[in-house]
């Protein structure tokens, strides 16, 4: 890694930590340095000494189709020839919110932004303002992004994932201060962890109870566990969702949807402002069109699940817990199943730390955290679920 090593050197000269997500510096892995990407094409990533890898991050999920898709592409490309931003609306706008309203059951408008953050903060915004309320409630180990009422407790009531009576007590106590309820419906930011049977239902009925609204953060799961989302498969109807990965098709896009009534609080026909530049850029609107066009056939989904299923059945050992709903999954260093973060943190970090550099040396790049996911992609066939499997069977006999 000599040139991975100069660039490390350079990188932390001028920026803090030497990346621009923590994630990346593999620290969480016992790494000293992480490598740094020249290019990537379907399941593979090359890195900047030429070595190559199976890559099951894929940019934290957004590429579904994998890397350098041609179609996803070719559409950039024709975009850029005509200007690559504008700040007025243009026509791929609208077909894309047409397109998110087509796929997720509870959006009935849309408003696009540019990064998962940005979406989750107006979202929790707009339920304060349409509720006229300030708290929210949300879960121990869930991520939202990074803006302050949703990293840190600041006027956040916070309960632990995947406990409906604990979130019963706190409704009791604070509901007529409760603007919504913020959740990843699939945890996918402490590890992959599903709902439990009935949680997601409990909190529909204690929103509805309350006068809270629902918010489900599908930055993850949209378009990736269905082409609505988590909300699709488990049949539960929130009253905002907030989008993105997925639904940029690989480039810096997001958005949040939900109710029409409680959208139109939003500027320039309501009173909650909101705005932003680069808002329904035209290089990531017509990323996203080449990819959420095509998840329109269930095909997709279901080539998806198989190679899903057929990795988690290739990751099975006694010393581990492999989590997984539809494209998404991670392999817990522990025995007992991952119900909420406190379980997640139970995980024998060291030894995930050592599980991913020996497939690094085995040329698969997985998470560099015990606490994220690894994601399928169409791109990702047998030959890779073999060669992963082989490689961590290998380590987990050793």
């Amino acid at each position: 890694m000599a040139i991975a090593t100069s660039l490390w050197r350079r990188a932390r000269a001028v920026i803090p930590g030497g990346v621009n997500s923590p994630v990346r510096a593999w620290g969480a892995v016992g790494a000293d340095e992480p490598f740094f990407v020249r290019r990537g094409e379907g399941a593979y990533l090359e890195d900047t000494d030429g070595k190559r890898y199976v890559d099951w991050v894929q940019s934290w999920g957004p590429l579904v189709f994998g890397h350098s898709d041609p179609e996803v592409v070719e559409a950039v490309q024709e975009a850029a020839a005509d200007g690559t931003t504008f700040g007025a609306p243009t026509e791929r706008e609208v077909e894309l919110a047409e397109e998110i309203c087509a796929a997720v059951p509870s959006v009935e408008k849309v408003r696009l932004v540019s990064s998962g953050t940005e979406a989750a903060m107006s979202a929790v915004r707009l339920a304060r303002g349409f509720t006229g309320r300030g708290r929210i409630l949300k879960f121990a180990g869930c991520y939202h992004g990074h803006a302050d009422t949703l990293l840190t407790d600041t006027d956040a009531v916070v309960c632990p994932f995947n406990d409906a009576d604990a979130v019963s007590g706190a409704v009791e106590r604070h509901g007529e201060e409760l603007a919504g309820i913020v959740v990843e419906p699939v945890a996918g930011n402490m590890g992959v962890v599903p709902p439990a049977p009935g949680f997601l239902e409990a909190l529909r009925d204690l929103c509805d109870a309350s006068g809270a609204l629902l918010v489900f953060d599908e930055v993850i799961t949209g378009f990736r566990v269905a082409r609505g989302g988590a909300q699709e498969r488990y049949g539960i109807r929130p009253d905002l969702t907030v989008l993105g990965k997925i639904a940029g098709g690989g480039l810096p896009l997001a958005a949040f949807g939900g109710r029409a009534d409680v959208m139109d609080e939003l500027a320039p026909e309501g009173p909650v402002y909101q705005a932003g530049t680069l808002s329904g850029n035209p290089l990531a609107t017509a990323a996203a069109l080449a990819v959420l066009r095509r998840l329109r056939d269930p095909d997709v989904y279901r080539q998806l699940e198989e190679t899903g299923a057929a990795l988690e059945a290739g990751l099975h050992h006694e010393d581990v817990t492999v989590q997984r709903v539809g494209s998404m999954l991670t392999v817990f260093f522990r025995s007992a199943p991952v119900r909420n973060v406190e379980d997640a943190r139970a995980s024998d970090l060291d030894r995930y730390g050592a599980f991913f550099r020996h497939l690094l040396a085995h040329g698969i790049y997985a998470a560099p955290s015990q606490f994220e996911a690894f994601f399928v992609s169409t791109a990702h066939g047998l030959g890779e679920v073999e060669r992963t499997v082989d490689a961590a069977q290998e380590f987990l006999a050793g």
